[in-house]
């Protein structure tokens, strides 16, 4: 039993080096993402004083002026899912494959803050427990200053952890709103494009009757 216990002991000594350099990437990335986070959002109030009202009252009528106020390129793909909409030449199996793929790049982009939620938490109690052993034999040994020494590691790992995963939570929950947002504000467009097209298919309808009268 002392053979299997110390073998677990040396396995998790091991895993510290690992950890601690995890929780510092994570911190790193953490930091990375609040800038992100800032751009992002500077880019999407630009993006709702120029377009957005337009969107909002978007009818029949408006789809090809909203279609010609906009760029031809930009690195929002907030506005590039805009534009596939709009594009008249687009069917109704097209648009729902526009939705999903701004579906798929929503998700993409929420799975950095994702990470750090849940693994943040992980790692900084990984980077707690492992430490405490070697405090306790310290301790036990009279040896206060190797205790002091782990205590620290273990208060460290515990404050970098929590801090990446704070980070990553509030972005993640506010991301969310921001593209659910986004996604109604689409799908509304599309409600719009779908009734044009019936619009018109009525109109053809009508004008096949009349010629054929």
């Amino acid at each position: 039993m002392n053979y299997i216990s110390d073998i677990l002991f040396w396995i998790s000594n091991g895993l510290l080096v690992p950890v601690v350099v995890l929780l510092i990437l994570f911190f790193l990335r953490s930091l990375l993402l609040i800038g992100n986070f800032f751009g992002q959002y500077l880019q999407i109030r630009k993006t709702d004083r120029l377009f957005m009202a337009k969107v909002e009252a978007l009818t029949t009528d408006t789809v090809e002026e909203l279609r010609a106020s906009m760029p031809d390129k930009t690195r929002s793909p907030l506005l590039g899912c805009l534009a596939g909409l709009l594009d008249t030449t687009k069917d109704k199996a097209h648009r729902q494959l526009l939705l999903s793929d701004y579906e798929i790049a929503a998700d993409k982009d929420l799975g950095t803050s994702k990470t750090l939620s849940k693994m943040g938490p992980m790692l900084g109690l990984m980077g707690t427990l492992i430490p405490m052993g070697p405090a306790l034999v310290g301790l036990s040994t009279g040896d206060i200053g190797s205790m002091a020494y782990n205590m620290q590691v273990a208060f460290a790992t515990t404050v970098v952890g929590l801090f990446s995963a704070a980070i990553g939570f509030i972005t993640q929950q506010v991301k969310q709103r921001w593209y659910t947002k986004d996604l109604n504000r689409l799908e509304f467009v599309c409600d719009v494009l779908d009734g044009r097209a019936g619009q018109a298919g009525t109109v053809a309808g009508a004008d096949v009757k009349e010629d054929g009268r």
